[in-house]
């Protein structure tokens, strides 16, 4: 797998000891909060409702096991012997002491990880499919060019202070797994005429203004990769909104001046761009293609594994719905869920961090990935391995069979932790899981994307839920909103707002009897929650919501 350590270590010690010395002003007074937050927000710094947060970049969610066990360590030596994976396929710690992140820091760089640009109004952390490198339905692995974007976008001196956050997405398979209608770029790899390229969005987004992204190019060639961006970004920084944070985003910028006019001006602008560009990035590039060359598949056989289906229920079950089909014949990807029944979704302690490693070096080509649904995926394992690795990943408690199922919620940490939330998102996850699985209903319902946020700033990404649910404060009184309908995978849509919003209490209810209605009205078992939806549209599923004419 790829390793960036020979190039970046020098340069993350660097950072390291810079935040280091600017902590220290901190502690001793010599610089007040105000002046210290942009500096701790350009290292992954926030400051959160009961202590300070540290988010920890893995690059479009690649990790090796010993950076794995870094991670385990840092759980628990410097927090409460746990970290959360996020959205954005990165880490966080959310119960450091600020006197210790840069002993954090220091450890992160010998294993080559920092935090760099986890936070700001800069590019944030590039990500792509979780499957990348391992996926049947993958006609060119995205994994080298997100390589070549975070090398070309760390410490970027053009874009250290954008108007707003930037998030790129790129995927190369059929199926969209990365959303990139929902990020301020997104990339999808084709080929046309034998020759590499991309289909470029931009002004995609969610948070209080969710907006799906635009094709601004049909066909990118893949040497005009970099010229091309630096045009979007910096058309972008000069033309977008600093008068308002709430319309600082690249989506607000497009929406308001039209497409065709921001397409005229980046157009003009690459031009300009690509001139500066002389072979540097496709030499890059070149190299990034080599590290990412797939690694020693073998062959063998996989009497054993089906054996095991036949005689084992769970296990079986836990084949069915944890697996993804890999390229190569008889290996399979494992979805190992980090959504146990009345666990905090995403969570994961420091021993489960290091049984991943420990599986991956034994079982999967050293190769972990974490997912923006706050899972991690074992990319390649051979199928005669399987009833190991899920031997091993029941006895930690991690073989739940809930892979894209009802209870595999993506849930923002919400009133538990953030200052910005309005109303408890983990809670409302814990208590939705719990009660499908003691209903008996969460395998009969199928797959279904349930996705809450606590607050309007949709970290949640319940936009793009089958079922979305937002948190609000109503009158000092949690109140949540459903949405119907969004998706990011298959075709991108934004969730349409129900009605009415619901008391904490109602909320289990109100999902429960709309999953029992799509139970009844749907066509037959292989029709999701989403295809019945699109097909009959809201009307039945509203009356589920709303049996009364009146609601909180």
């Amino acid at each position: 797998m790829f390793d960036v350590r020979p190039v970046d270590t020098d340069y993350v010690r660097h950072r390291a000891a810079q935040f280091r010395a600017q902590v220290e002003r901190r502690l001793d007074g010599s610089l007040t909060e105000d002046e210290f937050r942009p500096l701790r927000l350009m290292n992954g710094v926030y400051l959160q409702l009961h202590a300070y947060m540290l988010r920890i970049a893995i690059p479009y969610g690649t990790i090796s096991p010993d950076q794995m066990r870094m991670l385990a360590h840092l759980a628990e030596t410097y927090d409460k012997g746990y970290g959360h994976w996020t959205t954005r396929q990165n880490i966080q710690f959310n119960w450091p002491r600020l006197v210790d992140i840069p002993d954090m820091l220091d450890k992160l760089a010998s294993v080559g990880m920092h935090a760099i640009q986890t936070s700001g109004n800069t590019i944030r952390n590039v990500t792509t499919d979780a499957f990348a490198g391992a996926a049947a339905d993958e006609y060119l692995d995205p994994r080298p060019y997100a390589e070549l974007l975070r090398s070309w976008s760390t410490d970027h001196a053009e874009f250290q202070f954008l108007p707003r956050k930037f998030k790129i997405a790129i995927t190369g398979a059929a199926r969209d797994r990365a959303l990139v209608a929902a990020h301020d770029i997104g990339l999808r790899l084709i080929q046309r005429d034998g020759q590499t390229g991309f289909e470029v969005w931009v002004g995609g987004g969610l948070g209080r203004t969710p907006m799906l992204g635009k094709v601004i190019r049909d066909f990118l060639p893949e040497a005009d990769l970099l010229a091309y961006i630096e045009a979007i970004i910096s058309t972008y920084n000069l033309s977008g909104r600093r008068d308002n944070k709430y319309k600082a985003r690249i989506k607000i910028t497009v929406s308001e001046r039209g497409l065709d006019v921001f397409k005229a001006e980046v157009e003009e602008e690459f031009l300009n761009r690509r001139r500066d560009f002389h072979g540097a990035d496709r030499e890059a590039l070149a190299i990034f293609r080599d590290r990412f060359a797939a690694p020693a598949f073998r062959n063998g056989p996989t009497d054993g594994y089906e054996a095991e289906r036949a005689k084992n229920g769970a296990f079986r079950s836990w084949t069915d719905t944890n697996l993804h089909t890999h390229k190569v014949d008889g290996y399979a990807s494992v979805i190992v869920t980090f959504k146990t029944h009345w666990e905090t979704p995403g969570d994961a302690s420091a021993s489960q961090m290091r049984l991943l490693a420990d599986l991956a070096e034994q079982y999967g080509h050293d190769d972990l990935r974490i997912s923006h649904d706050q899972n991690v995926v074992l990319p390649h394992v051979h199928k005669s391995d399987l009833p190991a690795v899920y031997a091993a990943l029941q006895k930690a408690g991690l073989a739940v069979a809930n892979a894209g199922l009802t209870s595999d919620i993506i849930a923002c940490p919400g009133m538990d932790y953030c200052t910005l939330a309005t109303a408890r998102s983990i809670p409302i996850a814990q208590e939705i899981a719990a009660h499908f699985k003691d209903a008996g209903l969460e395998g009969e319902i199928g797959k279904l994307n349930i996705r809450i946020s606590g607050c309007i700033n949709a970290c949640g990404h319940h936009h793009l839920g089958h079922i979305g649910i937002l948190g609000l404060d109503r009158a000092g009184v949690e109140n949540y909103q459903i949405t119907l309908g969004g998706d990011g995978y298959d075709i991108p849509a934004i969730g349409e707002r129900a009605g009415a919003g619901f008391p904490y209490d109602q909320v289990v209810p109100a999902i429960d009897r709309l999953l029992r209605a799509y139970l009844e009205v749907r066509a037959d078992t292989s029709e999701r929650f989403i295809d019945a939806y699109r097909r009959l549209g809201p009307a039945p599923f509203k009356a589920a919501l709303y049996p009364e004419p009146a609601h909180a």
